[in-house]
């Protein structure tokens, strides 16, 4: 290995984990090299904030580190140092200025990635304090990741990577190496998870990658002969696809007891549902239908209103107005709501009052597979924080350093991915920070 005079450090992967790594250890003198195999950084970063960039939540950090359910204790150690407050101070830090939506989430105020990227990025490559950051865009990774040691100087330990680049395969060598490589969603901008089984060829230990903060797709009315579909009927489907359920409630409890019950919206899709509300309720039912092959959510259409006046306004006279009328004036329900009742209840079953009062209040939608992870928003599962240290570095190949989305936690959007994402790049860049051989020992 080159006896380089400045500890260098290759980071793999350009979205938030790897950028907030090489700013830690640029800002300290060390020589970062990042590669990332797309064009340009920041790819998913961008695209994610298409519809206004949601950086962080502002609840109490109490209640923000629930969010990561098993991982809370894990991810916790991480925002206690780099949580939602510093996070909002570090984008102030930038040029920018935040504020709190009614959700309680938090943007930037012009509400847009592009501009933060921006900023961070001159940051990176002109900092006040430091050295520059280097940038090596499409330059893909091929597993390659060979520890080297030098005969003459053996605490000067180093890694040779090699990266499949427009101009033909390219190799390098850095002394500490920081991955960063995203989940398994959206591969087509960069996270397809094919780190999974090189990581696993050197020691680390990796949990098989599932998508998370995703859709479902919905279990059909049987055949004649009994025979299981899958999909909503093709009115349903053709009519509804694309199309938001509002002000809906959705309620799931799983056989081990957990529970959910929130109000909010989704969407329909040709197969199922996807949406917000569906995506924060995505483990549970991820997980049911990992053990059970399916899971069975319900739906309140009207939860603002009591069972007992539902079925009032069911019961209500209706004269020569159909059904739908008589449903739209009473209860305001959609033609969205009615063909959702109509997936479950037959026409007789529909014109008994008791039985559609209950359903609008408890409509229960089976739901039998995720969609794929390539669709989700994230991914949960990677390398298993089991194997690492409290730096972030595994236990298995000293000196390599994981961060991001690759790792194995998983949380509901509302700014507690990024957040996360953020605050694990920057102990992972601290650690390899640490982890650096002295300037005398180079020499």
């Amino acid at each position: 290995m080159t006896a380089f005079s400045q500890p260098q450090v290759a980071i793999i992967g350009a979205g938030p984990a790897g950028l907030m790594a090489a700013e830690v250890l640029s800002a300290a003198g060390a020589t970062v090299h990042v590669y990332d195999a797309m064009p340009s950084v920041g790819r998913k970063f961008l695209l994610a904030g298409l519809g206004g960039l949601n950086i962080t939540h502002a609840e109490p950090l109490d209640y923000f580190v629930q969010r990561y359910a098993e991982r809370s204790e894990a991810c916790a150690a991480w925002l206690n140092t780099f949580g939602p407050e510093a996070v909002c101070e570090w984008v102030k830090g930038l040029g920018l200025e935040t504020f709190v939506g009614s959700s309680q989430r938090v943007f930037p105020t012009d509400m847009k990635a592009a501009p933060l990227l921006r900023a961070w990025l001159h940051r990176l490559r002109h900092p006040v304090q430091g050295k520059p950051v280097t940038f090596h865009m499409r330059h893909r990774w091929n597993g390659l990741l060979q520890t080297i040691t030098e005969a003459h100087a053996p605490l000067a330990t180093g890694f040779e990577l090699r990266f499949d680049t427009p101009n033909g395969p390219q190799t390098t060598q850095a002394h500490a190496v920081v991955l960063a490589l995203g989940g398994g969603s959206w591969a087509k901008l960069g996270s397809d998870g094919a780190w999974q089984p090189w990581l696993k060829d050197v020691g680390m230990d990796v949990a098989q990658l599932r998508p998370a903060n995703c859709g479902f797709d919905v279990q059909g009315r049987a055949r004649a002969d009994g025979t299981p579909t899958t999909g909503w009927s093709q009115h349903l489907a053709i009519q509804f696809a694309g199309m938001p359920l509002k002000s809906v409630a959705l309620k799931f409890n799983d056989t081990l007891g957990h529970s959910f019950h929130r109000k909010g919206e989704f969407v329909v899709t040709a197969t199922g549902i996807e949406g917000n509300l569906v995506y924060a309720a995505s483990a549970l039912l991820r997980d049911e239908i990992e053990r059970h092959g399916h899971a069975t959510l319900h739906l309140d259409l009207k939860p603002d209103f009591t069972a007992e006046r539902v079925l009032k306004e069911v019961k209500h006279p209706r004269g020569s107005r159909s059904l739908s009328s008589h449903l739209k004036s009473r209860l305001n329900l959609t033609a969205l709501h009615l063909a959702l009742l109509h997936e479950v209840l037959s026409k007789e079953d529909m014109n008994e009052s008791e039985q559609l009062a209950a359903a609008i209040k408890h409509l229960p939608i089976t739901l039998t597979a995720t969609r794929p992870i390539d669709e989700a928003i994230s991914s949960a599962g990677g390398v298993r924080l089991e194997g690492l240290t409290d730096t972030l570095m595994s236990t298995a190949l000293a000196g390599v350093f994981v961060a991001g989305e690759m790792l194995d936690w998983e949380a509901p959007t509302g700014g507690y991915l990024l957040t996360a994402c953020l605050a694990s790049g920057r102990l992972a860049g601290l650690g390899a920070l640490n982890f650096l051989p002295s300037h005398d020992e180079l020499t």
